[in-house]
């Protein structure tokens, strides 16, 4: 059967969601809304077989076999006649033997290359020689929809076996059936993403909690506390955006051990990683500067506003918040405990839901005042930082496990760098994606962040015998 016909049936043509319409025109040549993402097998795969996994699975979300078609000022999804997963499922060719520092090299580019607007957005480049097995990393383009609604696309594309099928494929049948999904998605959260369910029902519940008329209050407050609030401060890691782009990231990180020193700390895992790697930024800005930072830097932190009946629903739901990261602070506990307090304030906030509001409302602006409005609050921050809780059991893709899972958050507004923490089978991963003329070298990043980690873990009394060993599982790598 040929590949354009592999994908059988026909979606039906709707108009983008506002906010989804705000993301698709927010790409700039410097700043693509792209998502990224690395599944490291650890055998051989080839494109024909992903190809095959791909058709038979997509062709139950009818997404992605649609391209964007522009109805007047009116951006709809229609079915692609020319659709071919040979387009979307393409080889990369790595140099034998290659490791990380020819992938970091691939992704690199990928950053900075723009998916094809005539057709899905999406790309998936199935890359062989990768540390013996393979390396296929995927771009999906923001209007289709946030980190979660595509972590769901990617786990209905990988099973839970080595021999899964798409009949078998939970997540896959949520995508079929949304009628059952919150039922669903709880069973399979038990199991499969327990800190995602709980990552879900938090902001929702905060919300249920406070009431129609203090929620309405409290974005009203959030909303005028956005707009007047300045733009962050000029450093090293701000300034004009162009096309290239580097990658790196961090080795797996055994999460039990990171969990523990966080609790022995007083916080969440998510704090003492985004303190370490708030370390690792003023580490990186004394270096550039010859002194250490005289301001805060301000980073975009998402918050996924995803009712649980929706989990299986594509499209963008989720606010931000801006905070305020206290890279003037030297010692690193103290750096720490200042870090939680700021972020445990803003998440009482209503900052997410009302910055949710502000960009449906983008999305109805004619597209000079989208292009004022991202201006004037993409200003605000200088890095996005995002967490992702992943699968806690292993995935498989054409019957390899995927050893490796990590990924890149793009960058709205001016901001260019984003730092991206993934959790998935036991460990946990930073990303680190950065626009070349601001930071060329992201793994130094990398590197401070784990001896900012290490003064934390020491901190937290948890160092073992015989000195403590780091406490990334795989050691140290260069990469470029």
């Amino acid at each position: 059967m040929p590949a354009q016909n592999a994908i059988a049936g026909a979606g039906t043509a709707v108009p983008l969601a506002p906010v989804d319409r705000a993301w698709l025109r927010m790409d700039e040549p410097g700043n693509l809304m792209q998502i990224t993402g690395v599944l490291a097998l650890n055998g051989a795969v080839s494109v024909e077989r992903v190809r095959e996994v791909f058709s038979e699975r997509l062709a139950r979300i009818p997404r992605f076999r649609q391209r964007i078609v522009w109805r007047g000022a009116t951006p709809w999804w229609e079915d692609d006649p020319g659709f071919d997963v040979a387009r979307h499922v393409v080889t990369e060719e790595l140099p034998p033997h290659s490791g990380e520092e020819a992938l970091a090299v691939l992704v690199g580019r990928l950053l900075g290359e723009p998916l094809d607007r005539d057709h899905p957005l999406w790309v998936f480049h199935v890359a062989s020689n990768y540390r013996g097995g393979t390396a296929v990393v995927g771009r999906l383009h923001h209007a289709i929809g946030d980190g979660v609604a595509l972590l769901m696309v990617l786990l209905s594309l990988t099973d839970l076996e080595p021999e899964g099928s798409a009949a078998d494929n939970l997540f896959l049948k949520l995508f079929c059936d949304p009628g059952h999904s919150a039922e669903a998605a709880v069973t399979l959260g038990r199991e499969v993403l327990p800190e995602t369910m709980r990552l879900l029902t938090a902001p929702l519940e905060a919300a249920r909690r406070a009431g129609r008329l203090r929620m309405g209050l409290g974005i009203a407050k959030a909303l005028v506390g956005l707009t007047f609030q300045p733009a962050d401060r000029p450093s090293a890691l701000r300034g004009p955006l162009g096309p290239a782009k580097r990658a790196a990231w961090s080795d797996a990180i055994p999460l039990d051990e990171v969990k523990a020193a966080a609790a022995a700390l007083g916080g969440t895992v998510n704090d003492l990683l985004l303190a370490a790697m708030t370390g690792a930024f003023r580490a990186y800005l004394a270096r550039r500067a010859g002194e250490p930072p005289r301001h805060e830097l301000r980073a975009a932190v998402p918050v996924s506003l995803r009712p649980l009946g929706d989990i299986a629903a594509l499209g963008n739901r989720f606010g931000l918040l801006f905070l305020d990261l206290p890279v003037r602070t030297a010692d690193p506990v103290a750096r720490f405990d200042e870090l939680r307090r700021r972020a445990e304030r803003l998440k009482r906030s209503a900052a997410p839901w009302a910055t949710l509001g502000f960009l449906r409302a983008l999305g109805h602006l004619p597209a000079a005042g989208q292009r004022w409005a991202v201006r004037f609050f993409g200003s605000k921050a200088t890095a996005v930082m995002t967490n992702v809780p992943g699968p806690a059991r292993p995935l498989y893709l054409g019957g390899q496990r995927i050893h490796e899972f990590f990924f890149w958050v793009p960058q709205s507004g001016r901001a260019g760098i984003g730092v991206s923490i993934l959790s998935y089978a036991g460990d946990v991963r930073v990303g680190i994606a950065a626009d070349a003329g601001l930071v060329p070298d992201p793994q130094t990043l990398v590197q401070a962040f784990y001896e900012e980690l290490e003064i934390l873990r020491t901190a937290a009394g948890l160092r073992g015998e015989g000195g403590g060993a780091p406490l990334s599982r795989e050691g140290e790598r260069g990469r470029g």
